[in-house]
């Protein structure tokens, strides 16, 4: 019996230096956990998939037996360490949307990219850890098939609101979350509880209706999805609704209630270091690919390239009811890119009149051999 409480004031004694540690590392919050997900997260992520509301993210299943459990991705798992890193904005990203001639970027992506930032620091715990334990462990940042928001919120760290994001008392949904698994038990968190009582507040503000239920998302009709993931043009359907957002959407986090709690984040390098005018609509739609690769440099938005990039300018130029950038969205008319020339034709016609476009879509037509930037002629428009 002694021996018994002896190890459980030796591992609580351990877990208080962990986070301690994780403290000194830049990690805002963590928790404990067994690798052991409830049993409707794997019947929700199979009905996900079976209704096809992943789109064209098709490493999700992939990689569906190893999200289905911890252990399917490493069977000596004995614990999981959730990480949370605070990137909480210093104003309300919902006010961006209201500057129809900026782009407005998601505010995970307005800095460098966290991955790199966070996973240095989660390997250096990491390698603490190691020493301390004498254990063996993994580390993840967002990349590996991880139930990370189910794992969050059986560590404590907050609970999945009905927009399928964790939130936090503390932090609102501003965290970006990390693991270490190890293969060494420790005491594990309490759950946290659902705190969303009857607010629907997040499913009512998203833009394209993507939200079938609560907690349930159709990810084709969000705009992270069509801004990020989706690779072809843009459906005619949510062009419009999609406004000036030009890399990913915050609308279902930034109208958490929770989120008054929530406190600018310490870490500078999640903030841009650029001049907000160097994200006007004007100065974006003039890249080439050098241009993007070199302002984009260390961020996350470069993964999406510079043609995809353009498509979502253009889109947002077409929505800005400013006639002046109808000739940015010309200038790209011509482009290399069937995805460009396509968004620039929509963007333009729904800036210019009807005698102003007969010249343009003759010239265009005479060029064109692509048939779906032909199609955006006579698509559709209002």
């Amino acid at each position: 019996m002694s021996h018994s409480i002896s190890n459980r004031k030796k591992l609580t004694r351990i877990q208080d230096e962990i986070i301690s540690k994780s403290k000194e590392l830049g990690f805002d919050t963590i928790g404990f956990t067994k690798p052991e997900l409830q049993k409707e997260v794997k019947k929700n992520l199979n009905d996900f998939l079976k209704n096809n509301y992943h789109g064209e993210m098709e490493w999700l299943k992939k990689n569906q037996y190893q999200r289905e459990s911890p252990k399917n991705l490493w069977p000596d798992v004995k614990t999981i360490i959730c990480l949370g890193v605070n990137y909480a904005p210093d104003t309300n990203p919902l006010k961006s949307l209201e500057k129809k001639e900026f782009g407005n970027i998601s505010v995970y992506a307005r800095g460098q990219d966290y991955h790199k930032i966070i996973k240095k620091n989660l390997k250096e715990l990491g390698r603490w850890l190691s020493k301390r334990l004498d254990c063996d462990l993994k580390v993840f940042v967002d990349t590996a098939p991880v139930m990370e928001k189910n794992i969050a919120e059986l560590a404590g760290l907050g609970w999945q609101g009905k927009h399928t994001n964790l939130v936090s008392k503390e932090f609102g949904s501003w965290l970006f979350l990390s693991e270490i698994f190890i293969n060494v038990d420790l005491k594990e968190d309490v759950k946290e509880r659902d705190n969303c009582g009857t607010c629907k507040k997040c499913l009512e503000v998203c833009p394209t209706n993507a939200f079938t239920d609560q907690y349930k998302l159709d990810a084709r009709k969000c705009i992270s999805y069509l801004t990020i993931e989706h690779k072809s043009q843009i459906p005619l359907e949510f062009r419009k609704k999609i406004g000036n957002r030009i890399y990913g959407c915050d609308d279902c986090l930034a109208i958490c209630p929770w989120n008054k709690f929530a406190i600018k984040s310490k870490e500078i390098r999640f903030s841009s270091k650029k001049n907000i005018s160097d994200f006007t609509l004007s100065n974006l739609a003039s890249f080439d690919d050098k241009n993007f690769r070199v302002f984009f440099s260390g961020s996350p938005i470069k993964r999406i390239g510079r043609d995809r990039f353009l498509r979502n300018v253009l889109i947002a130029i077409g929505n800005s009811n400013n006639k002046e950038l109808a000739k940015k969205a010309l200038l790209n008319i011509s482009d290399k890119s069937s995805l460009v020339r396509g968004a620039a034709i929509w963007a333009i016609r729904r800036l210019l009149n009807k005698d102003e476009l007969e010249k343009i879509k003759t010239n265009s037509l005479s060029k064109e051999k692509d048939l779906s930037v032909m199609s955006e002629w006579e698509n559709e428009i209002n």
